[in-house]
């Protein structure tokens, strides 16, 4: 198993508020798996507060070691004060494909870049904090062809590469299409071949 074929997401829209010096700090989380996606969900939550004085951005697609799909905005707050330190809370949270907004309603009282770094870290560590977690898993699909025979001991084998059955079509032959980790892709083939002594055919689905 890898990193790149299995990780941590959040499990949905999780929503999170903290109070800093009377300003009001609101993120929203959402998993994500591209940047247009991410772009839409920013728009969304621009849209759902359009009285914010601040909407700032970050987000992450792909494992959460991945660097080359990830973008940020200060929204008009300094430069480095809002989106780099959401980006950096993100990346060390040790979620994939995250999108992260936090809404900033001004409270009076000027907090200086230092104080704004740590007020965007904090909105974006206590969403991440409490959020539900999901993981993301590549899944392949294949269609497997075997004899009735091996129908028993062909289902007592399907636990140990976390393949789930999608259905079964009982004809001349029995015909069966299934998903699995990604990960589990080799030893799964291996395994079938030699419980069919080479004899049962597997396709893989696109």
């Amino acid at each position: 198993m890898t990193a790149s074929q299995r990780y941590p997401i959040p499990a949905g829209r999780f929503r999170a508020e903290i109070e800093v010096e009377r300003s009001r700090f609101i993120a929203t989380v959402q998993p994500v798996t591209s940047t247009a996606e991410a772009q839409a969900f920013i728009a969304s939550i621009k849209t759902e507060f359009p009285d914010a004085n601040h909407n700032c951005w970050a987000y992450l697609v792909g494992p959460p070691e991945n660097t080359d799909q990830v973008g940020l905005s200060d929204d008009g707050e300094p430069h480095g004060a809002a989106g780099k330190p959401m980006l950096i809370a993100l990346q060390y949270s040790g979620l994939g494909d995250t999108a992260v907004v936090v809404s900033r309603y001004f409270g009076g009282i000027k907090l200086g870049k230092g104080g704004m770094v740590k007020a965007y870290t904090a909105a974006v560590k206590t969403a991440l904090e409490q959020l539900s977690r999901a993981e993301r898993v590549a899944w392949i699909k294949f269609i497997a062809t075997f004899d009735y025979a091996l129908v028993t001991p062909f289902e007592r084998r399907l636990a140990e590469f976390e393949t789930e059955i999608l259905d079964m079509d009982y004809g001349e032959k029995v015909v069966c299409r299934l998903r699995l980790p990604e990960e589990h892709r080799e030893d799964f083939c291996r395994m079938f071949d030699d419980l069919s002594a080479g004899q049962g055919q597997l396709r893989l689905l696109d």
